[in-house]
């Protein structure tokens, strides 16, 4: 009997042993690039909460989600998941380090390097206005595809580098340059839709397009606008063309990507380094 005993036990133990030494599916998947100044999507079980450093994140109803990493951030970024049974998983994303250039651009108006106090005026409302779109959060799904180069040409101008202009130090460059010939079609690089469409005295011609929660694109020096405000756009449908209005030496589109007022790279969005050469 003891025998018999000894043998069932060790076999209940063969039994349950791999139920417990089976690791658990992670609550949440991340895709993307986790340097400095990347936006990074995953996704989570459509019931799940999710909090970023304590602040909530919208889920789409397949629990998509998207966020970014500031361009200068170091400290490791807290992300939670939380399902209604009371499991949870925490992870602590660690930015990876970026080097960024130094950029010195000469040969510009010195209006547009030190502008005069009524243009600066106008500057901040301008900036107000396309503030204001960012703050948006709407259900879009664009963000979850890979991004498109919007234009086919020669970067000119790095995410991050340090501008020096006329030879006056200036913030941060906040977005790609990319140089095309003036007329070059300019193409959305994810599906949207268009959040603002203004004229700037530092951006030129300039369009915001939503993809969806608080990620947004925005496409400056404009020739010409070719949709309207609150226009649903599909990846890859040409929205204007490549022109030098506002500030700028030369024909060229600014990409810039956003994720609420958060400036991040586009280059690290899309499945290519460079853009297609005009």
């Amino acid at each position: 009997m003891i025998l018999r005993r000894q043998v069932l036990t060790g076999a209940l133990a063969l039994t349950v042993l791999p139920r417990f030494a089976r690791a658990e599916t992670p609550l949440f998947t991340l895709h993307g690039s986790l340097e400095q100044g990347s936006l990074v999507t995953g996704h989570t079980a459509p019931d799940a909460t999710l909090s970023l450093d304590d602040s909530p994140l919208s889920l789409s109803p397949d629990g998509a989600f998207a966020f970014g990493i500031a361009y200068d951030r170091t400290a490791p970024l807290r992300l939670v998941a939380r399902l209604g049974h009371g499991r949870s998983e925490e992870r602590a994303i660690s930015p990876v380090p970026r080097v960024y250039q130094t950029q010195s651009i000469t040969g510009l108006p010195q209006a547009y390097v030190t502008p005069p106090p009524d243009i600066l005026a106008r500057i901040r409302a301008e900036a107000a206005a396309v503030a204001e779109a960012r703050k948006r959060d709407t259900p879009g799904t664009g963000f979850q595809s890979v991004f498109q180069w919007p234009v086919a040409g020669t970067v000119s101008g790095v995410f991050g580098s340090r501008r020096i202009l006329n030879g006056t130090p200036m913030a941060p460059h906040m977005g790609v340059d990319i140089a095309a010939p003036e007329g070059t079609p300019i193409h959305a690089a994810a599906d949207g839709a268009v959040s603002l469409i203004q004229a700037e005295y530092l951006g030129g011609h300039v369009t915001l397009i939503d993809h969806g929660q608080g990620v947004s694109t925005v496409y400056l020096h404009q020739q010409d606008i070719l949709v309207h405000s609150n226009e649903k756009v599909a990846q890859g449908q040409v929205i204007g063309r490549v022109g030098q209005t506002g500030r700028a030496t030369g024909p060229h589109l600014h990409w810039g990507l956003n994720w609420f007022q958060m400036r991040l790279d586009p280059s690290r969005s899309t499945a290519s380094a460079e853009p297609a050469p005009s």
